[in-house]
Order: structure tokens, then sequence, then C-alpha cells
């Protein structure tokens, strides 16, 4: 064979592997998640004190008041009867963090503190010691610290203006946590294995990974998102061994064609499987205008009336061009795009569309509206 003619036969086998898109894998901690380690959520209701003047107005949150005579009674001191404090540097907070798994007691934790009431500003003020209780009612840890705002807010003679949220903030490692949460990780020899996002080819996909590096009937799928794994009989080597099957790495099956429309805002998302068949659509928009103008009408000289003004209003109506379009079927995303920008509408009229094709077959996708 001669030099030329081998290379030309060699380029023709080499093109197709350089044009053809690459296979995209993921790991599976990018894609699952192993049952039991989980966050839980904590909440808790404070008092933020050493505000410059900005805190709650007590006449209209009698809450803070009465929190803040219950703290003053813990701390051995007794009000006079019937006083009434007219504080103006204390707000009544409510603080939440999440409590991360595996954290023990003595670690610290970030939380967010949010006013309750009606305090101007958070800026600069202290939070006091505030318990922080999960869903069962065990208080989990202890909050308390400074706060520091990047927000600003003024105001003066009714009119007010503010830069960023000064009546919520953060306080990085305010809280203490006092007690951790018990997991079973592997306690019954078994670990379950959950998919993000229910699908039954990368539940499939992912039990061979795991049964080709760690052996047969290793793991196991239970359904199209939950997979059961067999734990190692030591129990040292369970996170040497939850590490090598989070490093694996599984190509998931193309995702079934989705269109997402949100009603509020008129977004409509669309992933790269979707697709469309040969349709006609005609669109138009409606449009209709009020104009009011004043008619001043005044009596004659010798008559006792008086002027009147009144108005008199034109309404005229628009309808723009309805013209038929035709909409080709779509082979990729982009042809898809192409065909609905054809017709010219807004994504609030684009919505309409899509729901009406759906309606009639020739939106080959599933339609959510959120």
């Amino acid at each position: 064979m001669m030099p030329t003619k081998r290379f030309l036969l060699c380029l023709s086998l080499v093109l197709p592997l350089l044009t053809a898109e690459p296979v995209q894998a993921d790991r599976l901690k990018d894609i699952a998640s192993i049952q039991g380690v989980r966050d839980n959520p904590l909440i808790g209701y404070g008092l933020m004190v050493g505000l410059d003047g900005s805190g709650d107005q007590t006449m209209q949150t009698p809450f803070t008041t009465q929190s803040l005579n219950n703290m003053l009674v813990q701390l051995g001191i007794t009000l006079p009867t019937g006083s009434s404090m007219q504080l103006k540097n204390v707000a009544a907070v409510m603080v939440t963090a999440v409590l991360p798994s595996f954290v023990r007691p003595g670690q610290t934790i970030d939380i967010t503190v949010s006013s309750m009431g009606n305090a101007k500003s958070l800026r600069g003020g202290t939070l006091l010691m505030t318990p922080l209780k999960g869903a069962d009612g065990q208080v989990y840890a202890l909050a308390q610290g400074n706060m520091v705002i990047g927000g600003a807010g003024a105001s003066s003679g009714g009119s007010q203006t503010k830069i960023n949220q000064i009546s919520s903030g953060r306080i990085p490692a305010g809280a203490i946590v006092e007690r951790s949460v018990a997991s079973s990780l592997g306690g019954d020899g078994t670990l379950m294995l959950e998919l993000n996002t229910s699908d039954f080819g990368t539940a499939s996909q992912a039990v061979e990974a795991i049964n080709r590096d760690f052996g047969a009937d290793t793991a196991r799928a239970l359904d199209g998102r939950v997979i059961q794994i067999k734990a190692p009989d030591r129990p040292e080597a369970l996170v040497g061994f939850l590490s090598r099957i989070q490093d694996l790495e599984v190509t998931p099956t193309q995702a079934m064609a989705k269109v997402v429309i949100n009603a509020r805002t008129g977004s409509v998302v669309m992933n790269q499987n979707v697709r469309i068949n040969d349709c006609v659509v005609a669109h138009g928009s409606l449009s209709v205008t009020i104009n009011s103008e004043p008619v001043i009408s005044q009596p004659n000289p010798l008559a006792a009336g008086s002027t009147v003004v009144a108005q008199v209003a034109e309404i005229q109506i628009d309808q723009g061009s309805g013209s038929l379009q035709t909409l080709r079927s779509g082979a990729s995303l982009a042809d898809v795009v192409k065909g609905l920008n054809s017709l010219g509408a807004n994504p609030q009229d684009l919505v309409s569309i899509l729901q009406a094709m759906k309606v009639v077959g020739a939106l080959r996708a599933e339609l959510e509206i959120i």
C-alpha cells in the first residue's frame, strides 16, 4: 500500500473518533447520597441587644418586653409592679442554623439571625445566649455572639432608603454544638445509596460499577432510586469503602424531555431532549388602549350654573397579525428554539403556545408548571 493511501485510511478512521461527542461521566458522590448522612435544621428564639436606637417598638411588639422581663427574672432582677419599659435597643429575633452530619459537641456552626418584630436595623447588635432546638424539641446548640451587617439604611421625614438587607444577617461560628445526632451508618450490615433523581438506567449502571470493583452481589437496586450495598465486615474499613464507592464514575442515562414553566415570572426552561413535531401555529397580540381627556363644560353667562369638568374616554383595540406559522419537526434543541423564535412571541405568549402544542401532541416533552 502506498504511504499516501495508508495515511488517508488512518485519517478516515481517526476523524469519526475526534468528532464524536465525549461521554459525560459523573462521580457517584455528585448524583447520589448515603442514606443517614444528612443535615438537620435548628431553630431558636432570642433577644438581640446593643442596637443604636433601631430596635423594636415595644408598644407594638409586646413579646419583646415579655421576653426581656422573663430573662431579667432568671438573672435575679425583679422589676417594680406595673412598670412599663420603653426600649429602643432590644429586638426579638429568630435564630436558624443547620447541624451538619457527624458533628461533635464542642464544634461551632454558623447561624442566621432575622428580626421578627419591627426593628429598623440589627446593625451592631449582640445576640444573647439562645438555645437552638431540633424537630424533636431537644437542644442541640447554644448561639451567642456579635453580628456585623454589610448593609446600611437611613430614614427622615417619612422617607427612607437602605442598601442590602439590614434586618437579618449571619454570625460565623456563632453557635456551639452541645449534642450530636446518633448515626447507625452500616450498623445492620447494609448501606443505602440514594440517587438524587429516580432513574432505572442510572441505578442499573451504578450497580454494575460497584459490583465490577467490589465483587458480584455487593450491590443491588431496590428500585429506580435506592441501591442496597453490603457493608464491610470490619467497621474501621467503612470510611475507606464509602470513599471508593463515591469516587466511582457512572454515565447517567439521558433525562426525560421536560419543559418547565414558571407561571409567576413567565420563564421557560427546557432541556436538550425536547423535540417538536410538525405543526401550524397562529399567533397574534391583542392590545387595548384607553385615553382619558378632561372636557370643561361652562354655563351661559347669565345662568346660575357652575363650571363642570367631565372625563371623556377614548378606547382603541388593536389586534396584531395572526398569520399561520409552520413549525417544522426539530431534531435538536437549537431547532426547537429557532422554530419558537420564528413566532415572534414574548415569554408570556410562549407559555400559552407550549401548552397548546402539548394538547395537540406536537410537543414531545413533559410540561411542568411551577
